[in-house]
């Protein structure tokens, strides 16, 4: 029953996410309406970033404080909504965001650096419409050492506290070398064609509590620390579009407290994994490498999977897919191989390949091999 009310809750605040997307077109038009609880203006805040300093228009209510190009936005208990739009570049600097109410932050052609802690930190615990601007160029990227002494959370060089709503379709480059390049710790949705880069030398690309949803874009991940992972989720993961490349190159590292090895993996779930459309190719190449490591069921029913590993398997176990609880194919294009283990693993002890996984109907292609499986409809 619990499992079950899960799955509801986490439906149900994706799709009110994506419901909110006419909400953003609110802040881009300027007239302010919000839930229908509140019609007030936008404040529509402009930073614009230039070496070490970064200089700021449209602050009518004195929300923002700067220190070099490290820039603060409180906006306290009030309630009126806000827009903040970034551009230029800073060599080493910052956005720090406190707020109680959700807001846009358009990036329009902006490049940040910060030395010691994460590009972005948004400390706000409701939705933030994140929009990369149609034919801009962004980059974000961490230090390789954060300021520990700061009392606020900072877990990734584009970090929230809230929900996070990727939208537009302009790119968008995040460099983590410290911690996580993205790192949400709610719920994140990606939606429109966004063009997202993603690269972590230190820890995983993609880490969200909640779940993530990914229903467009074109999303590039590469990750090259051992045991991390390019999307790593305590929930679920639930891709119906969008065209997904994650690479990792990562080996596996001893976890004490488990009592056992920690492997990098593509993506690493809690909870279900769907893919119902779009194309998700993965490949792992460290020393017990996954494609897919789901603590529950993963469900193909449409679109196009290929998960590959190349690692050995000298202290971890490759797998393509793994799927505790199952591994069913019902549509679309699967395409799981390992050079060591098992393609595919549900939890089964069977030696038999197509003990392994659940084929629905009758696809036009289907081989069921121990370090292969090929099935298409």
């Amino acid at each position: 029953m619990k499992k079950t009310l899960f799955y509801l809750l986490a439906a149900l605040t994706a799709v009110a996410c994506q419901n909110d997307d006419t909400d953003f077109s609110a802040y881009i038009n300027g007239d302010g309406t919000d839930t229908g609880t509140q019609t007030s203006a936008i404040s529509t805040i402009y930073i614009a970033y230039n070496g070490t300093t970064a200089t700021v228009t449209g602050d009518d209510r004195g929300y923002v404080t700067v220190k070099g190009a490290d820039v603060t936005v409180n906006t306290g208990t009030d309630t009126d909504s806000l827009l903040l739009v970034l551009s230029g570049t800073a060599t080493d600097g910052s956005l720090l965001v406190f707020r109680e109410r959700r807001y846009g932050l358009r990036l329009n052609g902006v490049s940040l650096h910060n030395a010691d802690g994460p590009a972005i930190n948004n400390q706000c615990g409701k939705t933030l419409y994140l929009e990369v601007a149609a034919g801009t160029t962004n980059t974000l990227t961490d230090g390789t050492a954060y300021d520990e002494t700061v009392t606020y959370q900072q877990k990734g060089a584009l970090f929230s506290e809230g929900q996070v709503c990727l939208l537009g379709t302009g790119a968008l480059s995040v460099t983590g070398r410290c911690k996580n390049a993205i790192a949400c710790d709610d719920y994140m949705v990606i939606d429109d064609n966004v063009k997202l880069l993603v690269t972590a030398t230190a820890d995983n690309g993609i880490k969200v509590n909640d779940g993530i949803w990914i229903n467009d874009g074109t999303i590039s991940i590469g990750v090259s620390a051992d045991a991390a992972r390019g999307i790593r989720c305590d929930s679920v993961v639930v891709i119906t579009g969008g065209d997904i490349s994650i690479n990792t190159s990562g080996d596996c590292v001893y976890d004490a407290e488990a009592l056992d090895y920690s492997s990098a993996a593509c993506i690493k779930c809690d909870y279900a994994f769907t893919l119902s459309g779009g194309t998700l190719n993965m490949k792992s190449t460290g020393d017990g490498g996954k494609g897919i490591n789901c603590a529950q069921s993963v469900t193909v029913s449409g679109g196009t999977l290929t998960a590959v590993t190349t690692g050995g398997n000298d202290e971890g176990k490759p797998k393509a897919v793994k799927g505790d609880t199952g591994i069913t194919v019902s549509g679309g294009s699967f395409y799981a191989q390992v050079e060591k283990s098992w393609a595919c693993d549900n939890g089964t002890e069977s030696e038999t390949p197509a003990d392994h996984l659940t084929i629905v109907g009758t696809p036009a292609t289907a081989t069921v091999e121990k370090k292969l499986v090929d099935v298409r409809y």
